[in-house]
């Protein structure tokens, strides 16, 4: 009889909700997925422990709709490690906190070294967790009693691991800045689908011509609808590697497609008549897509010095005063303001670009009250320097 059981049916789950209500305290919750097995990144297994309750292990597939649970828990407080890896599945099945205390981001802002939850247990708790099933198949059935004991386990040390890290966010004088933290993260919503997911091909920088790039929209397209339909990866039916190579080679016929070595993977040659026919689409295509993706997406920062030399001065100085900031705080760059928000203000500033207007800039950017009193001033000094700096006339030659 496996130590571990998964809850799998109505009665069960509908038990373990009143086990729950009868603990105290807050919630340990964890979700794992099948990513790089399945299409979808459903919950294949919930894991919820609580003092007082125990813990509980459920089959999102066989329950459904945890709207019950949710009504019993939403409440009090969840904690979860990186819970934004997690928000979106468990809110599918009708999880969705009010609270939250998220340990990766806790850990990230205490300048932990290494953030992963077996290396923060490890350093914290002094209990050794071992991570050997993270990246496993979780939508397989039954579940091995090993991958149980691990999901257990992920769930069972969180109570002890927020307690010691909120006194930890005492002593450092941070605990105003992780609740703004977990509140962005619970408030963040979910990002637009983008308008041309194709473009997220590895490799497709090296696919030139505007038809070469509709057969790889095409095929790209035709590999998605496989793959939704049966919930498997996209890339374990045929990886981008060898649709790029079609859109470059642009095979003339299904045996030159056939042929052509670099187009591999386990539905390369059993789905053959589906990859010639996104190719002769697009081929024929009217709509051809351009040449650079359409956005409000940046040049990457090495271009700057060429395509925008006063961004780039703005940016690498008020970068350099952000980096001291956040050695003197103990807080990842990253963390102490999103890199895309500096690269926004410091390509295009508002004007006049005081502490004020840079503040506003970030704050409509998305940035969080603590971020803004901490680096607004210094990217609008950084600003000022790099203004004066380079509209001081040089010397005159003697």
């Amino acid at each position: 009889m496996p130590e571990h059981e998964v809850i799998d049916t109505r009665d069960a789950y509908l038990a373990a909700i009143d086990e729950l209500a009868q603990g105290t305290g807050p919630i340990g919750i964890d979700a794992e997925r099948a990513s790089g097995f399945t299409y979808s990144q459903r919950a294949y297994l919930i894991q919820i422990y609580r003092r007082g309750s125990g813990t509980f292990l459920f089959d999102p597939p066989r329950i459904g709709d945890f709207t019950e649970l949710n009504d019993v828990i939403a409440g009090e407080e969840w904690i979860l490690h990186a819970a934004s890896q997690d928000l979106a599945c468990l809110r599918e099945v009708g999880l969705d906190p009010t609270r939250i205390f998220d340990t990766e981001l806790a850990a990230r802002l205490l300048g932990l070294p290494r953030v992963g939850l077996g290396t923060v247990v490890e350093e914290l708790l002094g209990i050794h967790l071992a991570k050997e099933h993270s990246a496993a198949n979780w939508s397989t059935r039954p579940l091995p009693e090993s991958w149980l004991v691990y999901a257990a386990l992920d769930v069972e040390l969180l109570p002890d691991l927020r307690d010691s890290m909120v006194d930890l966010l005492i002593e450092s004088d941070k605990t105003e800045i992780a609740d703004q933290e977990f509140a962005a993260v619970l408030a963040k919503e979910a990002k637009p689908a983008r308008a041309e997911p194709w473009r997220r091909l590895s490799g497709l920088h090296s696919v030139r011509g505007q038809r070469n790039l509709a057969v790889a929209r095409e095929l790209w397209v035709a590999r998605d609808t496989l793959a939704q339909e049966l919930d498997v990866s996209p890339g374990r039916l045929v990886p981008d590697a060898s649709l790029v190579s079609a859109a470059r080679v642009l095979p003339t016929s299904r045996t030159a497609l056939a042929e052509l070595r670099e187009f591999n993977g386990r539905a390369s040659r059993t789905e053959l008549d589906r990859w010639w026919r996104a190719i002769q689409q697009g081929l024929a295509s009217a709509d051809l897509p351009s040449v650079k993706a359409n956005g409000d997406a940046l040049p990457p920062p090495r271009a700057w010095a060429d395509r925008n030399p006063e961004a780039d001065l703005r940016f690498k100085a008020a970068r350099a005063a952000l980096t001291a900031i956040s050695e003197e705080r103990q807080v990842p760059l990253e963390n102490l303001l999103t890199p895309d928000h500096l690269r926004r203000v410091s390509w295009q500033p508002p004007e006049p670009a005081d502490p004020e207007t840079i503040g506003d800039a970030l704050a409509l950017l998305g940035a969080r009250t603590w971020q803004i009193e901490a680096t607004a001033q210094l990217i609008a000094d950084a600003f000022v320097d790099v203004h004066q700096t380079s509209s001081v006339p040089s010397d005159p030659v003697s």
